[in-house]
């Protein structure tokens, strides 16, 4: 696979930082969660990695992670700002030891600025961005895709992107580096086109959310329920398409894509003529026709779209339904990681100890992993 050979230490956190490992070990790369605890039911994306459970408040574990990372490509943390450095673990000290490391700091404020100290989640970090005052319908609060804008997308996303893209440069200058992932940054720079596009006839000149031609300002681009309260997306944005919808809807001959009469008769049109068929009907309808009009797919049956079928884009993980690994690449695809055996001789080695030092980490509490075989 692609990061065949990378060696990834990853510090366990919330939900950011191990979607981060989990990018890159879906694509081929060994990675070594270093957690708290050996059963850490929050981390629900720790399949394909391999586990230790480090006591970084003793200097013997923070021994043990400074010798571990002469050997690894690159490290991720979730930390605040000098806390790994609290630890004799901060890049000063590790990326002397090796100049090679890449060493990735995914944090919600990033490393420097007047925030940078603070506490926050997806959603302070999306609103700093400046991207949730976006988001939301007129007249109504912002609103939040989930933790989807700043976790991941400008979290873990961004970050793995930046260690690809360091691993890239090492390759020629021989030099590891800091990667400094923000998630406000990140949030951001993933809706350049939202900040970049405000001249485009899209936007409302008012520039206020919920009345554009994208954000549900425009009765061809929303949702609508269905007879059986599920419901369908329209997306009739370009003229030959709005045309083939209004020929599937039997919608009026003289109702056009804009005006502000045209917005309020359309959306009550196609709320009436949605609520007359069920969803499988209507999928049926527009089946095999381009008016960009498709199911809203239950996440628990996504698997069961025939698109998604065909594409085998899920499969299951500990009978857990998760997405394959996304972009597929046509020679060396990703796939998902099952969980990892501890091989003792290849981490006595990463060590650089012998047995009777590790059972006696272990018989201190320094360190531990899942299976404990006799040495």
């Amino acid at each position: 696979m692609p990061l065949r050979g990378v060696k990834v230490l990853e510090f366990v956190g919330l939900a950011p930082g191990p979607l981060c490992g989990k990018i890159l070990a879906d694509f081929g790369a060994s990675v070594t969660r270093i957690d708290k605890v050996l059963d850490n039911p929050l981390d629900v994306l720790h399949h394909g990695k391999r586990t230790l459970v480090v006591d970084l408040k003793k200097a013997a574990g923070q021994r043990l992670v400074q010798q571990l990372a002469k050997k690894y490509d690159v490290i991720v943390e979730p930390f605040r700002p000098g806390v790994m450095e609290k630890l004799n673990l901060g890049p000063g000290q590790l990326c002397t030891d090796n100049p090679r490391l890449i060493y990735a700091r995914l944090t919600g404020f990033g490393q420097k600025g007047r925030q940078a100290a603070r506490a926050g989640h997806d959603l302070n970090y999306a609103a700093v961005s400046g991207v949730l005052s976006m988001l939301g319908r007129e007249h109504e609060k912002p609103t939040a895709p989930i933790n989807l804008l700043a976790d991941f997308a400008g979290g873990s996303v961004m970050c793995a992107l930046g260690i690809c893209v360091a691993l890239l440069e090492r390759h020629r200058s021989g030099l590891g580096q800091v990667v400094d992932a923000a998630m406000v940054d990140g949030a951001a720079y993933v809706a350049s086109w939202l900040f970049m596009s405000r001249e485009l006839s899209i936007w409302n000149q008012s520039q206020q959310r919920g009345v554009n031609l994208l954000d549900g300002g425009a009765y061809f681009y929303d949702t609508y329920k269905t007879k059986d309260g599920l419901f369908m997306s329209v997306a009739a944005l370009e003229p030959q398409f709005f045309e083939l919808l209004k020929d599937r809807l039997q919608l009026p001959q003289e109702l056009s894509q804009y005006g502000e009469e045209h917005q309020i008769l359309g959306k009550q049109l196609l709320t009436d003529i949605f609520l007359t068929k069920s969803r499988a009907e209507w999928s049926a309808i527009f089946e095999d026709v381009d008016a960009c009009v498709y199911p809203v797919v239950d996440w628990q049956k996504v698997q069961e779209h025939g698109h998604n079928s065909e594409r085998q884009s899920f499969e299951r993980v500990d009978d857990i339904l998760a997405p394959r690994p996304a972009p597929r690449l046509s020679r060396t695809p990703g796939k998902l990681r099952r969980n990892v055996q501890m091989d003792i001789q290849s981490l006595l080695d990463e060590l650089n100890i012998k047995p009777e030092q590790l059972r006696r980490l272990q018989e201190e509490g320094v360190l531990s992993f899942p299976i404990n075989p006799k040495l």
